[in-house]
């Protein structure tokens, strides 16, 4: 990349600007740094916030009153169907380790450091790689940062507020036998919360992901649709497991999904044309 960068630097400017590797990797050093501080800091804030983030946040979506499962009850009343509701007994949780708890508090104010920092990270990436680009990239990508934090906050949403809820049901209420009891263990559980929400973070990048793998040719929009087929139907197994046995659920989940894919091969084809434009002007 340091090549690349200096030679579009000096065609553009008319002058060198040499880096060597080494001296990359100190630019990369700091902006590491720089991530890695704002991370700390919210870490700090939701270490300090335990009774918000645990009793709030995280537990949450086990009880009968949180938003996802008063809306499925709402719902099961209105169809008429039991199997629509879903949370409506608690699950039974326990930590076995002595130190479970406070290594637990730790682990999350670091997840919630990072999911809080998520935009300055983008943004110091951002910066990293700007220097690369030529000036019509920088103004193509000029709101990269904004739409990659946004799309990262929404997967975090739609995966806690969604498929976290239907995946606790499902999970935690399935039994071999009645003789067999569900208690939870807490970090088995908040392991669950915290990948499904992060998972679906990133999935919801699905069209940054399309922009920059097109960009430097290492996906096209006939891949994707080539692949169509079998990205929807890994979409609807998936949807199906975390799901209940019920329809809606299913499509509830797997529509945007396939939303972001579509969107994604959208994002490809214009990348593409506007590349085979470029060349044949050349």
């Amino acid at each position: 990349m340091s090549e690349e960068h200096s030679t579009k630097k000096q065609g553009e400017k008319g002058k060198t600007s040499e880096m060597s590797f080494l001296e990359h990797l100190e630019v990369l050093r700091w902006h590491i740094i720089r991530s890695s501080a704002a991370i700390l800091i919210f870490a700090i804030a939701a270490f300090i916030l335990k009774t918000f983030i645990f009793d709030v946040v995280i537990l949450a979506p086990r009880m009968p009153d949180f938003w996802t499962n008063r809306m499925f009850a709402k719902l099961g009343d209105l169809v008429g169907s039991e199997a629509v509701k879903i949370n409506q007994v608690p699950l039974k949780m326990q930590s076995i380790k002595i130190a479970g708890q406070f290594s637990t508090h730790i682990m999350v104010s670091i997840i919630a450091g990072f999911i809080m920092a998520s935009p300055v990270v983008f943004y110091e990436f951002w910066r990293f790689i700007k220097p690369a680009l030529y000036e019509n990239e920088r103004k193509h990508a000029g709101g990269a940062v904004f739409f990659t934090s946004i799309l990262f906050l929404m997967g975090v949403l739609f995966g806690y507020f969604l498929i976290v809820p239907l995946s606790i049901h499902f999970l935690g209420t399935y039994q071999v036998s009645s003789e067999v009891e569900n208690t939870i263990n807490l970090r088995s559980y908040i392991g669950s919360v915290t990948s499904i929400s992060l998972a679906a973070g990133v999935v919801f990048l699905i069209p940054i992901f399309s922009y920059f793998l097109s960009k430097v040719g290492l996906l096209t929009p006939q891949f994707m649709k080539t692949y169509r087929r079998h990205s929807y139907v890994i979409m609807l197994l998936l949807s199906a497991i975390i799901t209940p046995p019920d329809i809606f659920s299913q499509v509830m989940v797997c529509f945007p999904l396939v939303f972001l894919y579509e969107i994604g091969i959208f994002i490809s084809r214009s990348v593409v044309k506007k590349r085979e434009k470029a060349m044949e002007a050349m």
